[in-house]
């Protein structure tokens, strides 16, 4: 049986915010921020323009916990972990994060 991997990720949007969620399929869901499908409400306004980051997490609940923890962190803070994706396995010791390389 093939384990399921989830992936959070930080989109920068055309206003110069971020946006933060997870999700098992990142190519997917990205695409669907692009079209504005009904499930993605943030992005139907303001636009993905990449995804700044994104961290590959074997477990459901960590990786809940960590996109709530980055929507808690302010905008200078997700720039510098967007900067430093490695910084989140100081929140997150316990947990096996691996950092794909999309920035």
């Amino acid at each position: 049986m093939k384990k399921t991997s989830y992936f959070v990720y930080i989109l920068l949007c055309n206003n110069g915010s971020y946006y933060t969620g997870y999700t098992t399929e990142l190519s997917r869901r990205y695409q669907e921020h692009l079209q504005g499908t009904i499930k993605c409400k943030y992005t139907r306004s303001f636009k993905p323009v990449n995804i700044a980051q994104s961290w590959q997490i074997d477990e459901k609940g960590t990786a809940l916990q960590i996109e709530k923890f980055i929507k808690k962190l302010s905008k200078v803070q997700k720039q510098q972990l967007i900067l430093f994706p490695n910084k989140l396995k100081i929140y997150f010791a316990k947990a096996r994060v691996f950092t794909p390389c999309l920035s």
